[in-house]
This record gives structure tokens, C-alpha cells and sequence, in this order.
């Protein structure tokens, strides 16, 4: 009898112990994300599921062309890509990134570029342009993100800039469906 409370006792350790590491891990580290949409295709499918890595914000801040996820006005989570950091200057010109007046080439658009080929992706636009708080740079602290398929994204150019305690964490690995698994980049 004593034999069984034992074992049961190191059964109910064993699941208190799993449960508080699953989330720590969970809260502090790493989490799941589905992908909602069309905006970050090819990039990401529609669908896809992801993990999203808190641990290396924790450390660094974003870069340019990281994948973020982060909390969007209305509640909801977006995954769009980094595309202004703070006190940048952003503008689209004849489909082209300026940044601080540099023009930068985005190679993750050349499959969309090729799919509406001959057609503009990205229309022209100035920050200051776009909304009053944006006071021609990216605010300090905050980031202009926008999806890889630029004509069905709902991004900065609607929603403003995203501050960075907003930032859930970077999207590293898509791993369902198995078709589609790779680190994100």
C-alpha cells in the first residue's frame, strides 16, 4: 500500500514538474502561431504553423527583414516582416525601397515580382504620407513592418507603426504541414 502512494506521489511530481516546464517554455521562450492569410505569402502559407522565438528578443532587437510577430490594434496577432527601424526614413518609389533616401533591394519579393510581373507590388509612398505620427522617420522604439505580398497586407502603411513592447518574438521554423518545414528567413 505504502509502495503505491509512492509511485503515485512520483507520478503527480512528474506532471507538476512537466506542466511548469511546458510553461515557462511556453511564456518565457517559445510559442506556436498560425499563419492567418495571404499577406506573408510565398513567403508563408496561409495556414502554416510556426514557432516564434521570444528568447532572442530578449537579447537583440530586430533586423531589418526579420519575420516578427507582434500584437496588432484590435486584439489580434500579425506576422509581417521588419522593414523600418527607428529614426529611418521610408519610402517607395517606382517599386523600390528607399531607406534614408538609399535605395535597398528586398530579394524575398522576386517570386512575387515574377508573379505580377510587369505590375507594380509595392505602390509609392513617404512615411509622412501614410500617417501624421509617423513625422517623416519610424518613431524611436518602434518598427515599419509589412507582409511579403504587399498588395493583400494589412501592415504599418494601415495600421501605423508597431512599438516594440508589442513584439511577441521573431518567426524561426515553420514546422506543419511537413511540406512546408524550413527556418523562416
Amino acid at each position: 500500500m505504502k509502495k503505491e502512494r509512492s509511485e503515485s506521489w512520483e507520478w503527480v511530481k512528474a506532471i507538476v514538474i512537466a506542466l511548469l516546464l511546458a510553461f515557462v517554455i511556453r511564456t518565457f521562450m517559445f510559442a506556436s502561431v498560425v499563419v492567418d492569410g495571404e499577406s506573408m505569402q510565398p513567403t508563408l502559407e496561409p495556414n502554416d504553423k510556426m514557432i516564434v522565438n521570444k528568447i532572442g528578443l530578449q537579447l537583440s532587437e530586430p533586423k531589418r527583414f526579420d519575420i516578427i510577430v507582434f500584437h496588432a490594434p484590435g486584439g489580434n496577432d500579425y506576422i509581417k516582416r521588419v522593414i523600418g527601424l527607428p529614426g529611418e526614413e521610408i519610402e517607395y518609389r517606382d517599386d523600390t525601397l528607399y531607406i534614408n533616401q538609399e535605395p535597398v533591394t528586398e530579394p524575398f519579393l522576386d517570386d512575387m515580382k515574377m508573379y505580377y510581373e510587369g505590375e507594380v507590388l509595392t505602390g509609392d509612398f513617404k512615411l509622412e504620407e501614410l500617417s501624421p505620427a509617423f513625422d517623416s522617420v519610424v518613431p524611436e522604439d518602434s518598427y515599419f513592418v509589412m507582409g511579403d505580398n504587399r498588395r493583400r497586407s494589412k501592415d504599418s502603411r494601415d495600421i501605423g507603426s508597431i512599438h516594440k513592447q508589442d513584439v511577441i518574438g521573431e518567426a524561426s521554423l515553420t514546422f506543419w504541414p511537413i511540406k512546408n518545414i524550413k527556418i523562416t528567413e
